[in-house]
């Protein structure tokens, strides 16, 4: 399976490092052009190149988009992502770094709109990148690894992100679908930014 990467901040390099480490190929992008990541790439090794927003979104089988929110224009074109999984890891931080009021709807529902077709699965958004550096152990049994939320209304794409989660030794939780299973993985929620491990997390939406 080949991921691509949209943006190659703390999150999005964090991922390609520990996506490359589990054997998977990787294309990472930014706004800035493939030039600006050749040391990035060259540390990351022969399993990751560099692209544009457009080449790395056309060369994942799952697309992660690790760039702000508020900022629509660094996604890629529709016509290249529709019909793949993509990894939403987006919160709806506004410049200052508040909340955008989304009204009844979540920042998930929101990209779905942006980018309708796409078989969205929200992750990789309520943990610190430090901590996804770190944490992850393969080592551990599930249940012992550090929890990483996912929500989707795609079973099938949730179950194929839950099954990268555990390559780079995490737990993946499911918190739902995108309405409900968002709400719970937005900034402020109670499971947000928790170091939890997969029985604790699980423990905790049952108790909700």
């Amino acid at each position: 399976m080949k991921i691509g990467i949209i943006g190659a901040g703390l999150i999005g390099h964090t991922a390609a490092q520990l996506f490359v480490k589990a054997g998977y190929e990787v294309a990472l992008s930014n706004s800035r052009g493939p030039e600006s990541l050749r040391e990035a790439v060259a540390q990351l090794g022969r399993k990751a190149q560099a692209a544009t927003v457009e080449g790395a979104a056309a060369f994942g089988d799952v697309v992660l988009l690790a760039v702000p929110w508020r900022s629509p224009e660094a996604l890629p074109s529709l016509e290249i992502v529709k019909g793949k999984i993509v990894i939403d890891a987006m919160n709806a931080y506004t410049p200052t770094g508040g909340q955008f009021d989304l009204g009844d709807s979540t920042s998930s529902e929101e990209t779905a709109q942006r980018l309708p077709g796409i078989r969205l699965v929200k992750a990789f958004n309520t943990i610190w990148y430090k901590h996804l550096a770190t944490q992850g152990d393969v080592t551990l049994p599930e249940e012992e690894r550090r929890a990483i939320l996912l929500a989707s209304d795609d079973a099938e794409a949730k179950a194929v992100v839950a099954d990268l989660i555990r390559a780079i030794g995490f737990a993946p939780v499911d918190t739902g679908n995108l309405r409900d299973g968002g709400r719970r993985q937005q900034p402020e929620s109670p499971l947000y930014n928790q170091s939890l491990t997969g029985e604790q997390a699980r423990q905790a939406l049952v108790s909700e």
